[in-house]
C-alpha cells in the first residue's frame, strides 16, 4: 500500500510507501526537499501537514516541539503518512545541489586501516557503475545486530564512484561504531543507502574556501579539497584548518602538507590544543577556530567556509566566522553527532534558517 504526497509550494507528488518516510520517498524519486541530519535531531526538514493524517515518528522534543506538532508540523526524515497527504516545505532548492538519486547498495570491505586510537577508515567497493555523489555527501550504513542506519560522509572523490571511504569514530558505548571497530573484516558485505546531504562545495560561487574540520569531521572536507584540486579550472585558493588534540589524532598530516607543496593555492594549518611532550609541536597550539582567526587576523569576508565536526567545535567556529564578517550565506557545516546528542539539546540556532 502507498500514499500519495502533494508538496507544496511547487505541487510535486510523490509516492511514499506504507512505513516510508516522507523524505526516503522524495530523495528516491528525485524530489529535492531541505534536510540535513536525516535522523530527526536538527529540524532542518521541517514540513507542516496541510490535509490527512501522518505520524510523528522519532522526531527529538527539540527539534519538533508539542505546540509545533499539535499544529500539524513534521519532519520529513520521520515523519510517515497513514494516508494521501498535502504537505507545505520550505523549498528553496540550492543552484549546485546535483539531486544524484538516492539508491540502496550491497558494499564490499576491501580494506580498514587505523588512522589514530579511535578513528578507523573503512574502504568499499560498490557494484555496477558505482555511486553518483557530491563530494561531502554521506551514506547511511544498515548494521547487524543494530537497530537504525547510521551515517557517516564519504572521504573520497565521486570520480571514483565504485570505491568509497568512510572515517569512523569509535563511540564509546557506540553500538555500531564499536561493532565495526571490532568485529568488521576484510571481504564481509555491508548494506548501505545513498547519497545523501546537502554539504557540498557551491562551486557556482567563485569566493575562495576555507575549511574547519575536528576529529573524523575531516572525511567530507577530505573529499571537498580532493574534488576542487582535480579540477583543472577551478582557480579559488582554498584554506583547510584542521584541528586535534595531540599529532596521534592529527591523522592524514602527511598527505595535505604534500598537497600544500603541490598547489600554490591550498594552505593547511594543523592545530592541536594538548599536544604532548612528545610531540615536539612547533605548529599552532589551540582549538582550531583559534589557528582560523590567527591565520586571517580575524578576517573572513569574500570567503565561503565549509565546516565539519562535533557540534562544540562547529559552534565555536561560526562564532569566530561571524565575529569576522562571515554571514550566514558564506556559512556550511555538518555536524558530526551521535544518537545521545538529539536528547541533549536543540543542534539548530533560532536565529538562522541554515545554521
Amino acid at each position: 500500500m502507498s500514499y500519495e504526497v502533494t508538496i507544496e509550494p511547487t505541487g510535486e507528488v510523490i509516492d511514499v510507501d506504507e512505513g516510508q518516510t516522507i523524505l526516503d520517498a522524495a530523495l528516491r524519486q528525485g524530489v529535492w526537499l531541505p534536510f540535513a541530519c536525516g535522523h530527526g535531531i536538527c529540524g532542518t526538514c521541517k514540513v507542516q501537514v496541510l490535509e490527512g493524517d501522518a505520524e510523528v515518528g522519532d522526531a527529538s522534543p527539540f527539534a519538533l516541539m508539542d505546540m509545533e506538532r499539535e499544529e500539524g508540523f513534521r519532519l520529513a526524515c520521520c515523519c510517515t503518512p497513514d494516508s494521501d497527504l498535502v504537505i507545505e516545505a520550505d523549498v528553496d532548492e540550492d543552484p549546485d545541489f546535483a539531486g544524484h538519486q538516492v539508491m540502496d547498495w550491497t558494499a564490499t570491505v576491501m580494506g580498514m586501516e587505523t588512522l589514530t586510537p579511535t578513528i578507523r577508515a573503512v574502504r568499499l567497493r560498490l557494484p555496477e557503475a558505482g555511486m553518483r555523489f557530491q563530494a561531502g555527501q554521506y551514506v547511511n550504513l544498515q548494521l547487524p545486530g543494530v537497530d537504525g542506519a547510521r551515517a557517516f560522509s564519504i572521504a573520497t572523490v565521486p570520480s571514483n564512484p565504485n570505491e568509497i571511504e568512510l572515517h569512523i569514530r569509535k563511540v564509546p558505548g557506540g553500538v555500531a561504531t564499536t561493532w565495526i571497530h571490532e568485529a568488521l573484516e576484510v571481504g564481509q558485505t555491508l548494506e548501505l543507502s545513498g547519497p545523501y546531504g546537502q554539504f557540498f562545495v557551491r562551486k557556482s560561487d567563485p569566493k575562495d574556501v576555507i575549511f574547519i574540520a575536528g576529529g573524523s569531521g575531516l572525511s567530507s572536507p577530505e573529499s571537498m579539497i580532493l574534488d576542487l584540486l582535480g579540477d583543472p579550472q577551478d582557480t579559488r585558493k582554498i584554506t583547510l584548518f584542521q584541528g586535534a588534540r595531540n599529532t596521534e589524532e592529527l591523522y592524514h598530516r602527511e598527505r595535505f602538507e604534500q598537497l600544500a607543496q603541490g598547489h600554490e593555492r591550498f594552505t593547511y594549518v594543523p592545530a592541536l590544543n594538548d599536544p604532548r611532550e612528545e610531540d615536539s609541536w612547533d605548529g599552532f597550539v589551540g582549538f582550531v577556530h583559534e589557528a582560523a582567526v590567527a591565520h586571517f587576523d580575524g578576517r573572513f569576508n569574500g570567503h565561503k567556509a565549509y565546516l565539519c565536526g562535533p557540534p562544540l567545535m562547529i559552534d565555536a567556529a561560526i562564532s569566530a566566522l561571524m565575529q569576522g564578517r562571515l554571514f550566514e550565506r558564506d556559512i556550511h557545516m555538518e555536524r558530526f553527532f551521535t544518537a545521545a546528542d538529539g536528547a541533549e539539546k536543540n543542534t539548530r540556532s533560532a536565529l538562522f534558517k541554515r545554521i
